[in-house]
């Protein structure tokens, strides 16, 4: 794996670490801070829309003024942001800096996917994505780890000093060591007519859409399974906060060897192919968690399984989707990039959002979120195969 993309993967990751390593941290701040574990589980839904919204001004910013210049703005404001949430002191504070530490991090979901485009083909993106997976998620495997081990150590503010030392870890790494991918004859002007035109022509584009929200609707399940699992693992089933870490590992394996797999796969494979297959186990493994919540017969092992199942799925769903989202959108990737990613964060926040509220001593709320989000991501999926020629390459 080339040097360029591990750097990639390791900003592509900022963004999500920042939403996976304090879930151990929720009661300890509910009780520092004198609130309810549902107003902790806000911050995360915050957090979530401040990405949506983020990704949309670093769209037009990283195709005007090229790639390098947004990420280091995003990365100092992601650090300054992540210092500040260290040192809240009620959760009215901690809510607002959340959503400021998401517009310094969201730089950092939007320009991988453009710099990657930016090099190469619609197959050789695909594989790159999967392989970037592999990168994401090996942090969001060791980030609730982390973060429980911080709170044992220290407290739950040494969660996000750590969020803050990352950050300013790679502003340095992205100073000295990223060249820029988008030369100046091809950047974009920077004026509300050409932004427009540009969001017009992606929300028009019946392709880009159908693509896009099938990888969001997915990942949305996605959030609403990290915004759920701490009530589900450790209230409802009682596992202990060590284990917890260990269970939500074996999910983010599920996903990142299956990413593996469909970026092997495209040597035989194209995209479109792996897309279609993946979105229907998606949906049967979420029906299948509804139904055994509906009856009754759920417990946790059955659980993990549809848990892991699902994962897995989206492992293909998520990098052959963002794959095809691209493949068309040469001279707008950046905005492009944002918009795939605003409607990804907008649909994981609400799922997320749906999840919080919604508490009962089963496991419902989030298999019911789960099976939705699913059944969405297979409806856009075949609005975008309906074209008459879907990129496919």
């Amino acid at each position: 794996m080339p040097s360029w993309l591990v750097l990639m993967g390791a900003l592509a990751a900022l963004g999500p670490v920042a939403i996976d390593m304090y879930l151990p941290a929720f009661g300890a701040i509910a009780h520092d801070l004198g609130t309810s574990q549902g107003m902790v589980e806000r911050t995360l839904a915050s957090y979530l829309l401040g990405l949506a919204a983020a990704q949309l001004v670093y769209g037009p910013m990283a195709d005007r003024y090229g790639r390098k210049l947004p990420l280091l703005i995003g990365l100092a404001l992601f650090t300054i942001a992540s210092l500040a949430c260290a040192t809240s002191q009620d959760i009215d504070h901690l809510l607002l800096w959340r959503i400021a530490q998401a517009f310094g991090g969201a730089a950092g979901m939007v320009i991988p996917r453009a710099v990657i485009r930016d090099h190469l083909d619609t197959r050789e993106a695909a594989q790159a994505l999967s392989l970037l997976m592999l990168v994401m998620g090996v942090m969001p495997i060791l980030a609730p780890l982390m973060g429980g081990q911080a709170v044992s150590l220290g407290s739950w503010r040494t969660v996000f000093y750590l969020m803050a030392l990352a950050g300013a870890g790679l502003w340095l790494t992205v100073l000295r060591h990223m060249r820029e991918s988008l030369p100046l004859e091809k950047r974009a002007p920077l004026a509300v007519d050409v932004i427009a035109a540009n969001f017009r022509l992606l929300l028009t584009h019946r392709g880009f859409m159908g693509y896009a929200l099938a990888g969001g609707l997915g990942s949305a399940g996605m959030f609403a399974y990290i915004s759920g699992s701490p009530l589900v693992f450790i209230q409802i089933y009682g596992i202990d906060l060590r284990w917890f870490g260990l269970l939500f590992g074996l999910n983010a394996i599920s996903l990142i060897l299956a990413a593996q797999l469909s970026a092997r796969l495209l040597n035989r494979y194209r995209p479109l192919d792996l897309l279609i297959r993946s979105q229907i186990t998606l949906v049967l493994m979420t029906i299948a968690a509804l139904i055994l919540t509906l009856t009754g017969w759920i417990n946790l092992p059955l659980l993990m399984l549809c848990l892991m199942g699902f994962m897995a799925s989206q492992g293909f769903v998520s990098p052959n989707a963002a794959a095809l989202a691209l493949a068309e959108q040469g001279p707008r990737l950046g905005t492009a990039s944002a918009l795939m990613g605003s409607l990804q964060m907008f649909s994981g926040a609400l799922a997320g959002f749906a999840v919080s509220v919604w508490h009962t001593s089963t496991p419902l709320p989030l298999t019911a979120v789960l099976a939705v989000c699913a059944a969405l991501s297979w409806l856009s999926g075949r609005l975008a195969t309906g074209r008459n020629a879907p990129p496919a390459a």
